[in-house]
Formats: C-alpha cells, sequence, structure tokens
C-alpha cells in the first residue's frame, strides 16, 4: 500500500485527498478550494438547534467536524496549502511518517453518493464504531441509492439493518434500505 500511495503522490494524476480544516473551518476551506477551481467534497448534514432565544432553528453543518475532501494533483494541493494555514492533510502513520489520506476513486464515489442524498435517516459513525466482518457484502439495485455498494450489517441502536459505505479510517455513513433493493455481491466468483 506505502508504494501506491508514493507512486499517486509522485504523479500529476489527480486523486481525492483527505483533508482538515481545524478550528471548524469547513466552510473557509471549501470556499478557498471553490476560488481556486479544485473539486472537493465536504460532507453535510442538516441538524436542528435551539437558539438563545429558544426557538428551533435548521443548520446545514458539517458531518464529520474538520473533514473536507479535495480532487486535485499533489504540487497543486502543495500550492494551496501553502498559503492556507488553515487547510491541512489527513495523514495515517506509517513507518514513522506521515502519509496523506488518499482516498481510492471508488470509495469516494460511493460515499458522495450516500451522502448527496440528504436523508435524514443517514447516521454517520466512527470507523471503530462498526464491526464490517461480520456484513454481507451488497450493492443497491433501484431507489435513491441505486449503485451504491456497501457491506449489510445490523448496526448498535438502529431498527433495521442498513448500508454502510466507509472511507477507510475516516468515516462511515449508513443508510437504511428496503430489502428489495439489495443484491448480495458474490464473493467467491472474484477469487
Amino acid at each position: 500500500m506505502k508504494e501506491i500511495v508514493e507512486s499517486i503522490l509522485d504523479t500529476d494524476l489527480p486523486v481525492w485527498f483527505a483533508m482538515s480544516a481545524p478550528y471548524r473551518n469547513e466552510f473557509k476551506a471549501q470556499r478557498l478550494l471553490d476560488e481556486k477551481g479544485v473539486e472537493n467534497f465536504l460532507p453535510l448534514c442538516t441538524k436542528i438547534f435551539t437558539d438563545k432565544d429558544g426557538k428551533k432553528v435548521r443548520k446545514t453543518v458539517p458531518v464529520v467536524t474538520n473533514l473536507l475532501f479535495a480532487y486535485t494533483t499533489r504540487d497543486n494541493i502543495q500550492q494551496i496549502k501553502s498559503r492556507a494555514p488553515f487547510l491541512q492533510y489527513r495523514t495515517r502513520r506509517e513507518n514513522g511518517r506521515n502519509i496523506p489520506i488518499i482516498v481510492p476513486d471508488d470509495q469516494m464515489r460511493q460515499f458522495m453518493a450516500v451522502c448527496k442524498t440528504n436523508s435524514d435517516k443517514l447516521i454517520y459513525l466512527q470507523p471503530d464504531e462498526i464491526n464490517l466482518a461480520k456484513g454481507t457484502p451488497v450493492r443497491v439495485i433501484g431507489g435513491m441509492f441505486d449503485g451504491v455498494v456497501g457491506t449489510f450489517i445490523k448496526v448498535k441502536g438502529a431498527r433495521a439493518k442498513r448500508v454502510v459505505v466507509q472511507i477507510d479510517g475516516i468515516a462511515v455513513a449508513t443508510a437504511e434500505i428496503e430489502p428489495q433493493y439489495i443484491e448480495i455481491i458474490d464473493t467467491q466468483k472474484n477469487k
């Protein structure tokens, strides 16, 4: 995996970088990336808050604090980061080094497809809150999540089984899907 990441980072091909924008600067970072013409994705959801007058207010907020994704080349994101101290790589530790997290295109497409539905039944979890090894690989056929590939599991606290789409080590989105839209993926065919 290290060799793949290193080779990806050394090319001029765009990839999905997991980025951090500490101190709730996600929207500021998104505006900057938009201004620079960089495709980006900030997973959002709508939550209800109580304002200082006791009124209920709907507000769009990031799903995961300080997380957004940028689809660009290493050189381009480096240039942007050099002028924006609030924009940082999300990294993972490997052999004593911090390596930028690169999200594979297919994982990113699946995650965006689920997040962009803006369904109020979506649940977002941390990767350590769920054990995907206990689930069944599935593809959604029909409905608002048509084409999404994920893992079908029971999520603690949820009434029904859910399809889980994960970006390794960063975020998990789960959606409740009607059983008639689920197709089990035969993993034995790929061996």
